[in-house]
């Protein structure tokens, strides 16, 4: 082989290889995958770093892994659960599961508001290039909800 055509083959093979990983960012930035800042519904300020990941069936489940700002306190407890989660450390606690992939995002599953105890059904979407999860928490039918909108993390 001469020099020109060794050439030729390192340089298809590098812009594959650069081709590849751009799609699996890509990828990886579609789904809710990763670690996102949660907002404080009325203060506007970040509250909460969730990280969702997906189990060996694709399902996503969030456990919060750190508190932001007046919620920074490791101590802190789900005084309000009702459930399991009862006075349990809300620092590592599962607050989304059972996500499941849909046609038009992820539903099927359930989030918890650690601050009122109360546990809703779940459908979430990114927007922006998998920058930002629009989570929906809903009663009943998704009509009756409130959304919000988390900033992914690096």
């Amino acid at each position: 082989m001469n020099r020109l055509t060794s050439r030729a083959i390192r340089r298809f093979a590098l812009a594959g290889a650069l081709l590849c990983g751009a799609l699996v960012a890509h990828a990886q930035t579609e789904t809710p995958v990763g670690v996102w800042q949660t907002i404080d519904d009325h203060t506007g300020q970040p509250k909460a770093l969730v990280q969702i990941s997906a189990d060996a069936n694709g399902d996503l489940s969030g456990k919060v892994i750190k508190g932001l700002g007046a919620n920074d306190q490791p101590d802190r407890r789900c005084t309000a659960c009702t459930d399991a989660r009862k006075d349990q450390p809300i620092l590592g606690m599962t607050i989304i599961d059972s996500m499941k992939k849909t046609s038009d995002g992820w539903d099927g599953g359930h989030i918890l508001d650690p601050e009122n105890g109360k546990v809703y059904r779940c459908k979430m979407h990114t927007e922006d290039g998998g920058q930002k999860l629009v989570v929906r928490g809903y009663l009943g039918i998704s009509l009756l909800g409130r959304s919000q909108t988390w900033v992914r993390q690096q």
